[in-house]
């Protein structure tokens, strides 16, 4: 096989330099070039000739972006969520859209898990006061802490990573219910939790409430001041999934009224923070109780150096298949990658 031309792979965020990994799996089909963007309109005049494109969450692709391109056969979402990338839009220019769902599943579900354990058993709080030199060297700062075993883990999304909870849930002896109306019926009995179908009823069964469904219209703002009110007193919170689903404004409220006993945030709808956003002026604020009892996390969860690499990988060899025209399986928009669709770059 000869070449005329290299097709134009494009990484539009977060990736900034090192591209050998994507460059192992494009080898001689593709040049790879990273723009290492933080807003869509730094793509103007670099992205649009793109054979094929990869996003990650730094920014979002909109039309301003979309319908400037010209030869763009797959738009790869490397990542799970794909909120950030106009799909319909991609759809209507006949643009493929994919995603990378299953490159860390493992490393959010032991976050959500990790968040939970250090907030219900105090270890978070206990250490951020004792570090400061406030209250006395005793387990008594952190009363009362209460047994995990049998309280009911609420999992909001049974997909990937909300299973792999689940099934750590489970190694700790907790009660697992789940509120997902889309997932079909039996799964409950087959890995023995529990499914409730009312989102208010899930709410008020748990202990510790964990999200991990996409942003969607229904979703977004789903876990609001009233949602909170619905927990059972000093219950916790742990979002790893998307920020805008949960009004983080809410929180500071919740945690000085001793409604929430604490909250594991990994996702902001904002990231970073504004500084004069609520719950991070609560969480920074010594005499607030969200100091002690609020764990932030800068959208780390998905991170392992396998992960990224799998992630990195995954989503070049998406790329790969859209430019020789075979099938990518994890095509969310239902557009079909075009067979040939590499003829341009390949002679």
């Amino acid at each position: 096989m000869t070449m005329s031309s290299l097709a134009r792979v494009v990484i539009t965020d977060f990736v900034a330099d090192d591209l050998e990994p994507e460059r192992r799996v494009l080898g001689c089909l593709a040049d790879v070039e990273a723009l290492d963007a933080t807003d869509e309109d730094e793509l103007a005049g670099r992205i649009e000739e793109a054979d094929a494109i990869m996003v990650y969450h730094n920014l979002c692709l909109t039309g301003k972006t979309i319908n400037r391109l010209t030869r763009c056969k797959l738009i790869v979402r490397c990542g799970v969520g794909y909120d950030n990338v106009d799909r319909k839009l991609a759809s209507r220019r006949g643009i493929p859209v994919a995603n990378v769902p299953d490159y860390g599943s493992e490393e959010v579900a032991d976050t959500a898990i990790g968040m939970m354990l250090s907030l219900t058993r105090g270890v978070a709080l206990l250490n951020s006061r004792l570090r400061e030199g406030r209250g006395p060297w005793f387990y008594t700062q952190a009363v009362p802490i209460l047994r995990l075993r049998g309280r009911v883990l609420g999992i909001v999304g049974l997909g990937r990573i909300g299973t792999a909870v689940a099934v750590r849930a489970k190694a700790l002896g907790m009660d697992v219910a789940f509120y997902d109306p889309y997932k079909p019926d039996g799964y409950d009995k087959a890995m023995g939790i529990r499914r409730v179908e009312d989102f208010g009823e899930l709410l008020s069964q748990s202990f510790v409430l964990s999200l991990h469904c996409p942003l969607t219209k229904e979703t977004r703002g789903m876990v609001d001041g009233a949602a909170l009110d619905r927990m059972p007193r000093r219950s916790y919170l742990i979002n790893t999934a998307r920020g805008s689903i949960v009004d983080t404004a809410a929180i500071p409220a919740a945690i000085a009224s001793d409604q929430l006993a604490g909250a594991g945030i990994d996702v902001l709808p904002c990231e970073p923070p504004q500084a004069f956003d609520p719950l991070i002026s609560a969480w920074r604020d010594a005499e607030h109780p969200a100091h002690d009892r609020v764990l932030i996390n800068p959208h780390s969860a998905f991170y392992s150096e396998e992960a990224l690499l799998e992630m990195r990988t995954k989503g070049a060899d998406a790329c790969r298949r859209a430019l020789l025209g075979e099938e990518v399986a994890t095509v969310i928009n239902g557009v079909h990658c075009e067979k040939g669709a590499a003829h341009d770059a390949i002679d």
